[in-house]
Order: C-alpha cells, then structure tokens, then sequence
C-alpha cells in the first residue's frame, strides 16, 4: 500500500518541480527581454518611475572600487601560484636528492644564513626607536628575531629563484582585462594630439595637495610620451574641503579665454595658498592678461555652471576624490608615482592581439 502510494506522489512531485522551472526559466526570459539585443551600456539595472539605471551607471558608480577589487584579486591569484611553484620545485629537489623539503631547506636556507650581530641589532633599534614598543633585552631579542626571518626569508627567495631558473616553469596566468569607463572630453582644456593612442583624462581640485604634487608627473609622463599622449583637465574642487577651490577654476576657466589655461593653472598649483579673488587677480596681472576682462569674467560667475557641470560628470563616473584619473577609460587615483603611470600607458601602446 505505501509502495502503491509513492509513485503518483512521486510523479506529482515531479509535475510540481517541472512547472517550477518553467516559471523561473519564463521569468528569466522577462527580465532578460529587457536588455536582449542591447550593448551592456544599455541594459537596465532598475526603474525609477520613467527613469532608468543602466548596468553602465552603476559600474561607472563602482569604476573605482571594482578596479581596486579586481587587482587585489589578481595579486591575490599570482602570489598564491608563485608558493605552489615554489612548493613544487623545493618537492622536486628534496626527491631528487632523497631527502624530506624540511632537510632541504635547513641544508640549503637556514644553514647559510649569517648570525644577526649585535650591532646589527643595535642599529635598527637606534633608526625605529618610535615604532618599537619596550625596552632593554626584551626589544633586543625581538629585533633579533625579526632580523634572522628577514635573512632567513632572502636566503630562501635567492634559493628558490635558482630552482626556478634551472627548471621549466611556464605560467599562463592572465592579467585580467582592465575595466573601462567611457569619460567625455569635449569642451575641455586639452594638451597633445587628438589622435594620441592614450587620453589620459584628470579630475582634479587647484587646492587638493596630493593634485599639487601630481602636475609635475604629469609633465613628465607628457615628455616621456610626447606625441603618443593626450592630457585632458576636468574640474573636479571639492568645496567642502576646499572652499575657494570651485573659483580658482572658474579663474582658470577665464584665464583660458585668452589663450592661458595651462600657465594659468601652473601658477594655482604652485601657490595654492593664494586663494582670494584678489590673489586670482593677480596671478592674471603676472601673466600679462587684459585685467579687465578677467575681472568681469571672475566676477560674474561666468564659469560656474561648467565648473559645476564637470563636478557633476565626475559624481557620475565613481569619482569620489581628487587627483582621480582616467587613462583610456581605465581608473587611476591619487597622486601615483611616475613609474604607476608608465606601467598603465605602456600596457595600452602595447599592440592588441588580432
């Protein structure tokens, strides 16, 4: 009786579970029919009233901390397979040579490590005295400590690295492709090429310190990549930090009505601190502008609504702080150092593979 009861609960089940999957698949194809035959800019993430959110808004909204999270995955990833080779050579030798790899590493690493002296000691407790915490022997034996593994951890990387440059290693481990974000240059103050193969688009704040410190590499990575690189300047003050900062722009934006954005702008960074209308004022009587004219520019506000305009397309793109750039579409921010840069631009000249 209950064999003869389970097959119909059986096949009801079943009836059940296939009607089920109908649903969801039927579903599905709704909300996909949403986006089908559209690019990825266009498919919609949500609706409020008649307005749409495209999955393009909010990757533009993450650029920054998707771009963060995909290179940390991507260290995570190599540091992780540069240990399993490294595991897998030392398991090979210590077979080869028919010995456990806690032998070989004490015969060929920990055996070969110099004894930390005492002056060796005494030196770095004398250069970091404000981060050691303690006194006397007990700080002494710590640093010791410290001092061997550091050794200890050279010693093995230059073993390890000989293994490694005696086998065949091959890694195909891919760099990621970078995510990019489309950002408009039109009606920006720009220097190089229209056709450069890179556009290096900068938000950037005239009295943000860490944008003070980034013209100079900007300059440089403009000689070293004469020809090849566009730089475009985008406003981007940020007036809860730095209030007079939205009319330094507006300044600079006047400035460049006669032809002198860019020495106009070096002159802003350069002194960041002369930040009254008066101080603006005269920076364009330093650089020999109808004084005139610039003061009635200045003084009317002409500029705000671009200013304003470019803080807003910023917002838009996931920026959040300043110097934020975008080389390519691809995110960078902060003050970087030159080498960061070089690292981004030589990828992108690299030629594509067909």
């Amino acid at each position: 009786m209950i064999q003869q009861m389970m097959g119909p609960e059986r096949r009801a089940v079943a009836i059940v579970l296939v009607l089920l999957l109908l649903g969801l698949l039927g579903a599905r194809a709704a909300i996909g029919d949403e986006g089908r035959g559209k690019t990825e800019e266009q498919r919609v993430a949500a609706r409020v009233d008649d307005q749409v959110i495209t999955m393009q808004d909010l990757e533009n909204a993450l650029a920054a901390q998707l771009a963060k999270l995909q290179e940390q995955k991507y260290q995570l990833m190599q540091s992780k397979l540069d240990e399993l080779i490294e595991g897998r050579l030392l398991e090979q030798e210590a077979k080869r040579r028919g010995m456990a790899v806690e032998a070989l590493l004490k015969a060929e690493v920990l055996s070969k490590v110099p004894k930390v002296t005492d002056v060796e000691v005494k030196t770095f407790i004398s250069e970091n005295k404000a981060r050691l915490k303690g006194e006397g022997a007990e700080v002494s034996a710590r640093v010791r400590d410290y001092l061997t593994s550091q050794q200890e951890a050279q010693q093995r990387r230059v073993y390890v690295a000989g293994l490694r440059q005696g086998a065949k290693v091959a890694t195909f481990l891919q760099e990621p492709e970078p995510i990019r974000v489309a950002v408009k240059g039109e009606g920006a103050f720009v220097k190089g090429p229209k056709d450069a193969p890179v556009t290096l688009v900068e938000f950037t704040d005239f009295h943000c310190p860490f944008c003070g410190r980034a013209v100079a590499t900007l300059k440089d990575v403009m000689r070293e990549y004469d020809g090849k690189i566009r730089w475009v300047f985008r406003d981007f003050p940020i007036a809860s930090l730095h209030p007079r900062a939205p009319k330094a722009a507006e300044a600079a934006r006047c400035a460049g009505e006669q032809g002198k954005f860019w020495e106009y702008h070096d002159l802003l960074f350069e002194s960041q601190s002369a930040a009254t209308i008066e101080d603006f004022k005269r920076s364009a009587a330093q650089l020999k502008l109808d004084l005139k004219s610039f003061g009635q520019c200045l003084d009317s506000g002409k500029h705000q609504a671009a200013v304003e305009a470019d803080v807003q397309e910023g917002a838009r793109l996931g920026v959040t702080g300043t110097p934020t750039f975008f080389i390519n579409g691809r995110i960078l921010v902060g003050a970087q150092p030159l080498e960061t840069f070089r690292k981004v631009i030589e990828a992108e000249l690299r030629p594509k593979p067909k």
